[in-house]
């Protein structure tokens, strides 16, 4: 099977992201959605720290130290852009006032619960950081992640087993292996890619899994 690359991933997410949209990026996976955004696109982004108007990552060794997202990692500001207090990020994310927002999970429920601040073992440390605000407060919720841990074990499931994070909150999963929807009506599959079949699919996830309406191969 021909696996997607996390820029692939990356790049696949972007072309679900509407002009005009204000967007959070979650720490880790999906701030490389930054770099694949279409620049004739009007898109917003928004970081937790403080910032609307965030631009792709810098080229190396033009980086400002004193300009980072909410994962310390170095940004750019489109022009336009601005800083505001921290407060006022978080009001504006739990005021319902962002569209999307991208996150990494450990676990996504067929249902859209998920579950991305803990795995409950002892000694992991926990990092809530801003994923409830942003699950709960953002109109939709995306999820990059692969589909499997390295142990093989689906990361899509029926039901999480860590502890959530938000209740009934994503609506898309971008993971290496496919692209689904989740929700009321389960987990439906729009792409898998070329080399695997949809009953090998179902294989390694162990959940029920059926073509949306407007599918195809990635």
């Amino acid at each position: 099977m021909n696996r997607m690359t996390r820029d692939q991933m990356a790049a696949r997410v972007a072309r679900d992201i509407p002009e005009g949209a204000y967007v959070n990026l979650g720490i880790g996976l999906p701030t490389k959605v930054a770099n694949y955004l279409p620049q004739e696109r009007e898109i917003f982004l928004q970081s937790e720290n403080g910032l609307l108007g965030m631009g792709p990552a810098p080229a190396t060794g033009e980086e400002d130290w004193e300009l980072i997202n909410a994962g310390k990692q170095a940004v750019t500001l489109l022009t336009g852009g601005c800083f505001f207090h921290h407060a006022d990020s978080f009001a504006m994310m739990r005021g319902g006032h962002l569209d999307i927002c991208v996150l990494g999970a450990f676990q996504v429920a067929v249902n859209g619960d998920l579950a991305n601040w803990h795995t409950g073992e002892q000694g992991a440390i926990p990092a809530v950081g801003g994923a409830m605000d942003l699950a709960i407060g953002a109109k939709k919720t995306f999820v990059m992640m692969d589909l499997l841990t390295k142990q093989g074990e689906s990361k899509l499931v029926d039901a999480c087993t860590y502890p959530l994070t938000g209740l009934a909150c994503v609506s898309r999963v971008y993971t290496d292996l496919g692209v689904f929807d989740v929700g009321p009506q389960g987990a439906q599959v729009l792409e898998i890619v070329e080399g695997l079949t949809l009953d090998e699919l179902r294989r390694l996830t162990g959940v029920k899994l059926e073509m949306a309406a407007q599918s195809q191969a990635a």
